[in-house]
């Protein structure tokens, strides 16, 4: 695997390369995440397929965000980096915001082989707001120390029912930066919490309608901690019914154990829906 970056919509957008053989996966993680949440999907994917994990704007080592950061931003961004690097008939997989990411870009392009749904691209309410505005503070936050920044997301990914490894602290390391002294996350809260409410625009009845290849949702049913799950069944109802071709399963990961731990009841059919394509 390599780090690379490339210009695309006059920004730089950082991404991890996976070499492979049989034909492009893009990668497309979650709304405060990077390129090092989709880890475990990769290393099950690579070798046999070129696997590409994207940092969006604003975060990991992409530019900054934008003033008119959203969903449609990214996806500009999204379909810029496909044709920036010449690919073609690429298979998308976007982990929570990145699924309402993947499935726009897909509904853009006629060459789209496969959109993967990592618990995402649903219909939002409220439920998902109080779950997640909470979490968002710590991105302002400063820090004395990585070390301090570190302690703190690995309570709070504790209290998410999420097991803290190497993997995971490589993945707080990679979001962070020292700043005048002190340390901070390499967000901006305002920016993150704008690229949240844009889900809230989001409509999966229109973009599913011109969605013509495959897709594949994966539901996390699992509580979050003490709390219920992100995506309940009745926030799927559009995007299944208006998907032309949509298969779902369920798993009893939570929407964060999904990604931050390898899922071996996921990869099998993760694996079977790719070499069907």
């Amino acid at each position: 695997m390599e780090y690379r970056s490339i210009e695309v919509n006059g920004a730089t957008l950082a991404y991890a390369d996976y070499e492979g053989t049989q034909g492009v996966i893009i990668g497309i993680h979650g709304l405060t995440g990077n390129s090092k949440q989709l880890h475990y999907y990769a290393e099950l994917l690579k070798g046999e397929y070129r696997f590409i994990s994207v940092d969006l704007r604003g975060r990991g080592n992409s530019s900054e965000a934008p003033e008119n950061t959203g969903i449609e931003q990214h996806t500009q961004d999204i379909l810029g980096l496909i044709d920036a690097l010449n690919i073609q008939n690429p298979i998308l997989m976007g982990y929570s915001m990145g699924g309402f990411i993947m499935a726009n870009v897909a509904s853009k392009r006629n060459d789209v082989k496969g959109v993967i749904l990592l618990d995402g691209a649903a219909t939002c309410t409220d439920h998902q707001r109080q779950i997640v505005e909470p979490s968002l503070g710590r991105i302002s936050k400063h820090y004395e120390t990585a070390e301090a920044y570190l302690e703190e997301i690995k309570r709070i990914y504790s209290n998410l029912g999420v097991v803290w490894d190497e993997h995971m602290e490589s993945v707080g390391r990679y979001e962070i930066a020292e700043v005048d002294g002190h340390w901070e996350n390499k967000s901006d809260e305002t920016k993150i919490r704008q690229d949240f409410q844009s889900f809230y625009d989001y409509k999966p009845a229109e973009v599913f309608a011109d969605v013509e290849c495959p897709v594949l949702l994966v539901h996390s049913t699992g509580g979050i901690g003490t709390m219920p799950a992100l995506f309940l069944a009745e926030s799927y109802i559009e995007t299944q019914q208006y998907a032309k071709n949509i298969h779902k399963i369920t798993t009893d990961s939570n929407h964060y154990t999904l990604v931050f731990e390898e899922r071996s009841d996921v990869n099998p059919t993760i694996k079977d829906f790719v070499k069907k394509l």
